[in-house]
C-alpha cells in the first residue's frame, strides 16, 4: 500500500484543490484573543472546593429548573403505569417534585468503550431509557435519558454521545439509521452508515487507499497552518463520515464535500436541543501518554498501557481539562490549540478529532518501528511523514498543544510537555467513563453504567472496568469516591453480575460520598437467546439487519432485570418488578437525604439487586 500512496501523492496539488472545502473547514485559524478571554481556569487540587465552569453550572442549573421536574414526573408516571406492585409513597413524592427540586435524583449515565459494538450496545440501552420510545414507556423504563444531568462517553461510547448531541438529540434508531435528517443540504445527517467499514471503507484495497489519501490531504492544511497532525486526525476524518453531520450513504465517497469538517465540539452549544437544555450535558474523555522521568513509577493495571494516575482529560462543550488533583485546570474548548495567551486558535476542537482522540488505540501497535510499519496504520503514518514532516512528535496518538504547559510543576507530569499525546480513554483499564461523573462539584449521586468491552474470550464484559475504577478511586481517594465492587473478574463472573443488572453502593454511608451505581453490562445473551451483541472490537461494519438484531437483543438485556420463572413456562422470563426496582434504585440516594427508610417493593428489590 505504501507504493500506492507514493503514486497517489504525485497528484496531490490538483486533488487538494478539489477538496478545498473539507481542508479549509478542518484547518484551525489564529486571531488575536478577545479582550475578555481567559485561557486557563485553575480549580485547584481540593475536590471539595473545585468549582464547575460558569457555563456548565448555568446549563445544569437551567436544566434542573426548566426540564428535569417534568422529565422526572413523566418517568414516574411511566413506572406507575407498568408496575404490578404499588411503589412506596416516597418514590412518587420524590419523582413528581412534591418534595422540591433539591429532592430530585442527581443522575448521570456513562457509556463505555469497545468500538462499534459498544456504541451500538450503548445506543440500545439509551433507546430503552428514552421517554420518546413507546416500547420503553410501556416497559416502565422510558424517561430516564431525559432525566439525566450528564452523559459521558469514551471510545465507541464517545461516538454515540457526541453524534447524539451534534445531531440535535434524535431518537436512537433515527441517529443510527439516519431516518430523521438533521441539518440541511450537504450538512445533513445521514446516520452512522454502519454497512461501510470505518477503517477499511472501500469495496477493495484500491478504493480504501484512495479514500485514505483523500483524508490525509484533508488534514494536511492543518499542518501547513502550523498545527501538529497525526494518525488521529486521519482516523477522525474517517469517523466524521459516520458520526458527524455532512455524510450520507449516497455521498460517502464524494471528495468535494466537507464530510463533517468544521463541525466543532464547542458548536454543540448552538444546537437547538442544547440551547433548550433538553440534552444531558455531554462529556468525552481521553487518556494521556506521559514520558516519566527515569526511576519514577506509576501503577498500571496488568494488561493495560496507561497508568491509573495519569491525568484523565475531559472534553465538554465549554471546557477541556482535568479535575484530577495533579492538574486541576481547564481551558476553553473553543480555543484549543492556542499557542499563547494573546493569539487564540479557533476550529481546533473538530468533533471528529475529539472522537478520534477518545478512541485512538493505535499506539498499542507501536511496539517497534517494524511492528508499526507493518500495522494497519503503517501506510497512513508513512503518508503523513511524506506530506506533513514533523520532528519529535508521536504519530500514533492525538496531538494537542498543551494549554497547561508550566502549570503545577510539582504534581503535573505533563508540565514540561509542549504537545500532549492523547489516546483511547480506556487504555488505563477504565473502559467505562466514570471519572467525570465522580467529580464532587457535579454532585451526582446515581450513575447508570453501560459496560460493553471485550474482556472475555467471547467478547463480553467481565467487570474489569469497575475494578480499575475502584483502584483509581483508592489511589485518589481525596478526590473521587466509588462504591465497593468485587476485587476480581472471577467474582463478577461467578456471581453473574455482568449477566443481569446489579446495584453497587446500596449500603454506602453518606460520609463516603459514594454514588449508587446501576450496572448494566453486555455480559451474555438474555433469556436463552443466541448472542448477537458480542462481535469483536475490530468489527467496524454492520449490516442494517445486524444492527437491528443488536438493538432488539439489547432491549431485552435492559428490560429483563433478574430473570424469574415465567408463569406457565419451564423457562425464565423478565422480572415483572424490574421497572419498579430500577425506580427504587434511582431515588435511593434522594430517599436517604430525606431520612426516609426503605419500604415495600423497594426494600425487597434492593435486597435482590444490590451487591454487598
Amino acid at each position: 500500500m505504501v507504493s500506492l500512496f507514493v503514486c497517489l501523492f504525485a497528484a496531490l496539488a490538483p486533488l487538494a484543490a478539489g477538496q478545498a472545502l473539507a481542508a479549509q473547514r478542518y484547518t484551525p485559524t489564529l486571531q488575536p484573543c478577545p479582550a475578555d478571554a481567559v485561557l486557563i481556569r485553575e480549580v485547584g487540587p481540593d475536590a471539595c472546593s473545585q468549582p464547575l465552569g460558569a457555563e456548565e453550572a448555568q446549563y445544569i442549573a437551567a436544566r434542573r429548573s426548566q426540564v428535569l421536574p417534568h422529565a422526572w414526573a413523566t418517568y414516574a408516571l411511566n413506572v406507575q403505569q407498568s408496575s404490578p406492585t404499588p411503589l412506596p409513597l416516597y418514590v412518587n413524592a420524590i419523582l413528581n417534585g412534591s418534595l422540591g427540586l433539591t429532592a430530585l435524583p442527581n443522575l448521570g449515565i456513562a457509556t463505555s468503550g469497545g468500538g462499534l459494538r459498544a456504541g451500538l450496545f450503548g445506543a440500545g440501552v439509551l433507546s430503552v431509557l428514552d421517554g420518546r420510545n413507546q416500547s420503553s414507556v410501556q416497559a416502565g423504563i422510558g424517561g430516564l435519558l431525559q432525566a439525566a444531568q450528564y452523559l459521558s462517553g469514551l471510545s465507541g461510547g464517545s461516538w454515540l454521545v457526541s453524534s447524539l448531541s451534534q445531531a440535535d438529540f434524535p431518537m436512537l434508531p433515527d441517529l443510527i439509521f439516519g431516518t430523521q435528517q438533521a441539518g440541511a443540504g450537504d450538512d445533513s445527517y445521514g446516520g452512522w452508515i454502519t454497512p461501510i467499514d470505518i477503517l477499511q471503507p472501500g469495496s477493495d484495497q484500491n478504493v480504501t487507499s484512495a479514500l485514505l489519501e483523500v483524508m490525509v490531504i484533508e488534514v494536511r492544511s492543518k499542518f501547513l497552518a502550523g498545527f501538529p497532525v497525526s494518525v488521529t486526525d486521519v482516523w477522525g476524518r474517517s469517523l466524521a463520515r459516520h458520526f458527524v453531520n455532512g455524510t450520507t450513504a449516497a455521498n460517502f465517497f464524494n471528495s468535494s464535500l466537507a464530510h463533517g469538517a468544521g463541525v466543532t465540539l464547542s458548536a454543540v452549544a448552538n444546537v437547538s436541543t442544547f440551547r433548550a437544555y433538553e440534552q444531558p450535558f455531554p462529556i468525552i474523555i481521553a487518556n494521556s501518554l506521559v514520558e516519566r522521568p527515569n526511576g519514577s513509577v506509576a501503577f498500571t493495571v496488568p494488561g493495560n498501557i496507561v497508568p491509573l494516575v495519569n491525568p484523565i482529560y475531559e472534553f465538554n462543550v465549554y471546557e477541556t481539562g482535568s479535575f484530577d488533583p495533579a492538574l486541576g485546570a481547564f481551558t476553553p474548548t473553543k480555543f484549543l490549540g492556542s499557542p499563547n495567551s494573546s493569539l487564540c486558535a479557533s476550529g481546533f476542537d473538530q468533533l471528529s478529532f475529539v472522537q478520534g482522540a477518545s478512541s485512538n488505540l493505535f499506539n498499542g501497535q507501536n511496539t517497534s518501528a517494524d511492528a508499526l510499519a507493518h500495522s494497519a496504520i503503517g501506510p497512513i503514518i508513512e503518508a503523513l511523514e511524506q506530506v506533513t514532516p514533523q520532528q519529535g512528535l508521536r504519530r500514533d496518538s492525538a496531538l494537542l498543544p498543551n494549554p497547561f504547559h508550566g502549570l503545577s510543576p510539582d504534581t503535573y507530569v505533563d508540565t514540561n510537555t509542549a504537545v500532549l499525546s492523547l489516546v483511547d480513554g480506556g487504555e488505563d483499564g477504565e473502559t467505562t467513563p466514570f471519572q467525570p461523573l465522580l467529580v464532587k462539584a457535579r454532585g451526582l449521586d446515581t450513575i447508570i453504567a453501560l459496560d460493553a468491552p471485550a474482556d472475555t474470550s467471547d467478547n463480553f464484559a467481565d467487570g474489569s472496568s469497575l475494578i480499575a475504577t475502584q483502584a483509581r478511586a483508592r489511589l485518589l481517594n481525596a478526590s473521587y469516591a466509588f462504591p465497593p465492587v468485587p476485587e476480581t473478574q472471577a467474582e463478577f463472573l461467578a456471581q453473574n453480575l455482568t449477566r443481569r443488572p446489579t446495584f453497587f453502593g446500596c449500603e454506602s454511608t453518606p460520609e463516603s460520598g459514594e454514588p449508587l451505581v446501576i450496572y448494566i453490562a453486555n455480559g451474555g445473551a438474555p433469556l436463552g437467546q443466541a448472542p448477537v451483541t458480542n462481535s469483536p472490537t475490530v468489527k467496524l461494519a454492520y449490516t442494517d439487519d445486524e444492527v437491528q438484531a443488536v438493538l432488539n437483543q439489547v432491549f431485552d438485556i435492559a428490560t429483563q432485570g433478574i430473570p424469574v420463572q415465567a408463569p406457565g413456562s419451564e423457562g425464565l422470563g423478565k422480572d415483572p418488578e424490574w421497572a419498579s426496582c430500577l425506580a427504587c434504585a434511582v431515588v435511593d440516594r434522594a430517599r436517604r437525604r430525606l431520612g426516609i427508610e426503605r419500604e415495600g417493593v423497594c426494600a425487597s428489590c434492593l435486597a435482590r439487586y444490590c451487591w454487598s
